[in-house]
């Protein structure tokens, strides 16, 4: 995709999520809000996958985004929203870039359970320390926007869903040129083989790295702004059921389409809310028969689905060139 067709579909994309709010019940627009948030960060997680790694610890940059938003605006009584998500994606990617290095020549269940170690480490320190609200959290009074402060609960709801559409349109796009960059179509490559990477030129150390540091900051900024449309932080954001459920999400995308992603939040999103509203004693039941219908049928996820309604490229005419 050329970067102008990239910049009128996201244009497209902000005026249709605009609209759509509009008309949508509260319930809808918080959803929908959670869902570009969680989506965010399972983007980050598609993001490893396609160089071949799988992260169990998404939930610690998560909960890094969320926590700096949260005490952003209890230290320094800031508000506003695009500012506090902002910081959170920010600290989130300076913490990534901390441990990148770390985790950068691991592989396979190395890599997943050391990212998973760091997610329980944060979440035991948080669980213990009291400045931080210990166990119970923290509570976020609604935020502003630019200046602007919603007279009602229900504009502050449209206003962080318009606001957290723009965030996801505009990462969104940027991850589909990366994907299409040199350095992304390098991760594919390094998945399925190292050691040609390398003897290409390319670090296969780099590219994790970067990916890593695009992850971390996805992360922070889904954290961020599903900290400010609940109003309440708690360690349990850095839990590994929540890591979990990022991977599910991605496992439930695929890597094939970065649209698949934020549709595979959405459905999550209704399929937990409808099941534990109908089932509510059994609804994660609901939801694992779900995963396994999607495992089952659709083993490359959505994106797969997507992927099929492509135009095919037209092959090079090599008979042709041959029979000459």
């Amino acid at each position: 995709m050329s970067r102008l067709g990239a910049l009128g579909l996201a244009v497209a994309a902000m005026a249709a999520l605009a609209l759509l709010g509009r008309v949508l019940p509260n319930w809808c627009v918080f959803l929908a809000t959670m869902s570009f948030a969680k989506g965010l960060v399972a983007l980050g997680l598609v993001v490893l996958m396609r160089g071949g790694l799988v992260s169990f610890g998404q939930g610690l940059f998560y909960c890094a985004g969320a926590y700096t938003a949260g005490l952003a605006m209890r230290w320094t009584g800031t508000g506003d929203a695009v500012l506090l998500a902002a910081l959170g994606g920010l600290a989130a990617l300076l913490l990534a870039a901390i441990i990148a290095p770390l985790l950068a020549g691991y592989r396979g269940i190395f890599f997943a359970t050391l990212t998973l170690a760091l997610s329980m480490i944060a979440y035991g320190v948080l669980n213990k320390t009291r400045s931080l609200g210990g166990s119970d959290g923290i509570n976020l009074r609604p935020p502003s926007f630019l200046g602007y402060q919603a007279a009602s609960s229900g504009a502050a709801s449209y206003a962080l869903f318009v606001f957290a559409g723009i965030a996801t349109v505009a990462a969104a796009v940027l991850c589909r040129l990366h994907f299409d960059s040199m350095r992304g179509l390098l991760s594919l490559a390094a998945r399925d083989n190292e050691i040609r990477v390398e003897y290409l030129g390319a670090s296969v150390r780099r590219v994790t790295a970067v990916n890593f540091l695009i992850a971390g900051g996805l992360g922070g900024l889904g954290g961020a702004l599903a900290a400010l449309a609940l109003g309440h932080i708690d360690p349990d954001f850095a839990f590994w059921t929540t890591s979990g459920e990022f991977v599910f999400l991605a496992i439930l995308a695929g890597h094939a389409s970065v649209t698949a992603v934020f549709l595979a939040s959405i459905l999550l999103e209704l399929v937990r809310s409808f099941s534990s509203q109908y089932f509510p004693h059994s609804w994660q039941m609901a939801l694992g028969i779900f995963l396994l219908l999607i495992i089952l049928f659709l083993p490359q996820g959505l994106g797969s689905l997507l992927a099929r309604r492509r135009p095919a490229a037209a092959p090079a005419p090599v008979a042709a060139e041959s029979a000459r």
